[in-house]
């Protein structure tokens, strides 16, 4: 007989554990979400950096700085399996004064403490070489070349298309309620859609985390939102090779700039903690993008026109008491997991997060798990007109002529792509069209005219591949309907 396993978030945590315990024949995994989609709460907007591990402090987190380097080594692996955009560019903690180089010294010794390996200090002629563009004040940096960027919506995705074909039901739009606890025993997960069994419930719930845990009367932590604010410019602006850091202060790690993996500069995030009832604030401020805007110049001085501006954005990051992750099997409830409190480095951690709770599940709970004989690692990527080559673009046109049409013009993509990308929403159990899970998987809207040209086509697409009318399609879900209703009716006279 199955154990029942419930995981309660389907962020890039709870689609990683997932990914992991579908390996094993003697589990039954659920992956419940109360989002339309994977990967639309705290993974969705971040740095999207996979982090070198010279950052936590061993003595402070421990299972930060112990979680981060393995994920960063796991995630070498996983972005090969399972086709992850990802570039491995390294990073670079910048020295603009002599007395920065003292906290280099202690990052670096950090840093190999937590095993994290190549890091070297390089000097002002070295860095050069490393970023040509460059303020002009560096005088050195701490060269970190493990590190690197994936896109964490497209690793979500992918991470949970792989969960699937590998046994895991999804529940998506499924708002968890309460769980059954009997004699100190989890029986299951009420949701507003009805009851799941489970013998092991895991709380990936990101910043609902400490609400989940309290369904099950745990409370010796609570989350609190951090909001970081980013600018996005567009991708014929130039920006750095290399992921760029300020030395760090007391106060801030600074401001960040990068090129993400889509190509287009990226700088933030700033750091405003707010208090616990504003877990959906992502409103952007005046204030926080002026503090990204100034942070940003003192690294990258050339800093282009805000007409080149195509997007801000604030992501909110779970800050747990006491400040590092929350990931046990809790004694008061039998099959009660916390994973809790994922802030920055989760993203990196989070394969190996998954295989810490798969070893606490055959550790703590005692329950021995059996591998599967045909466990399958890989996953293909979804088709891209605008990686092909004019040959691949022909043998795709000649084989679906829906190749052929473009409807994003400013990322070239295709119909073709559109409809790949809802045919792999309903593979994971999408039930609401909306047009950002096709710009997740697609990078249709994402350009520079942000979908005023192609999101009409979209949503005529997704209308028809769910059998809805175009104005019940949404934006990001329910509630966001992209129409009020059939206007026409009153041409027609049918009102």
């Amino acid at each position: 007989m199955k154990t029942k396993v419930a995981i309660i978030g389907a962020g890039i945590s709870g689609a990683s554990i997932a990914r992991v315990l579908s390996r094993y024949e003697n589990l039954e995994v659920h992956l419940i979400e109360k989002a339309p989609d994977v990967g639309w709460g705290v993974s969705k907007a971040n740095t999207a950096l996979i982090h070198g591990g010279y950052d936590d402090d061993p003595e402070k987190y421990p299972t930060r700085a112990r979680l981060c380097i393995r994920g960063n080594r796991l995630w070498h692996q996983w972005v090969k399996e399972l086709e992850i955009p990802h570039v491995w560019n390294g990073t670079l903690i910048v020295a603009t004064k002599d007395e920065d180089f003292d906290e280099l010294e202690r990052l670096l010794e950090r840093g190999r403490k937590n095993g994290v390996p190549e890091m070297r200090l390089v000097d002002k002629e070295e860095l050069f070489h490393l970023e040509p563009n460059l303020t002009r004040e560096a005088i050195g940096a701490l060269w970190v070349p493990i590190v690197g960027q994936i896109g964490p919506i497209p690793a979500v995705i992918a991470i949970t298309e792989n969960a699937v074909a590998n046994g895991v039901k999804t529940h998506l739009e499924t708002e968890v309620t309460g769980i059954k606890v009997e004699n100190g025993e989890v029986r299951g997960v009420e949701t507003k859609d009805g009851f799941i069994e489970a013998d092991i419930v895991i709380n990936a719930a990101g910043l609902y985390a400490d609400k989940i845990a309290r369904m099950v009367g745990i409370d010796y932590f609570e989350i609190h939102p951090r909001k970081g604010e980013y600018w996005i410019f567009d991708d014929d602006v130039p920006g750095p090779k290399r992921v760029l850091f300020p030395t760090p202060t007391p106060i801030s790690k600074g401001i960040v700039v990068t090129t993400e993996i889509s190509g287009h500069l990226m700088i933030g995030p700033n750091a405003q903690d707010l208090p616990p009832e504003e877990k959906e604030n992502l409103a952007t401020t005046k204030e926080g993008l002026e503090q990204v805007w100034e942070g940003a110049k003192k690294l990258w001085p050339q800093l282009p026109p805000r007409s080149k501006v195509i997007r801000t954005f604030a992501g909110l990051r779970p800050e747990p008491t006491g400040g590092d992750f929350i990931i046990k099997a809790e004694e008061e409830v039998w099959g009660f997991i916390n994973v809790a409190g994922i802030r920055s480095p989760g993203l990196t951690s989070a394969p190996a997060i998954a295989y810490e709770v798969a070893e606490i599940i055959e550790r703590d709970l005692g329950i021995e798990l059996k591998e599967k004989e045909k466990w399958n690692p890989y996953r293909k990527e979804i088709s891209h007109f605008f990686m092909m080559t004019p040959e691949q673009v022909n043998e795709a046109v000649k084989k679906n002529p829906s190749y052929g049409k473009i409807v994003c013009r400013c990322n070239n993509v295709s119909e073709g792509d559109i409809l790949e990308a809802i045919e792999r929403m309903k593979f994971i159990g999408v039930k609401t069209p909306s047009v950002d899970s096709v710009k997740f998987r697609t990078k249709a809207t994402t350009g520079t005219c942000q979908g005023s040209f192609c999101r009409p086509k979209i949503v005529q697409l997704l209308a028809k591949e769910y059998g809805v009318e175009p104005w019940e399609v949404t934006l990001k879900g329910k509630g966001s309907e992209i129409g009020i209703g059939d206007v026409k009716v009153l041409l027609r006279g049918d009102a």
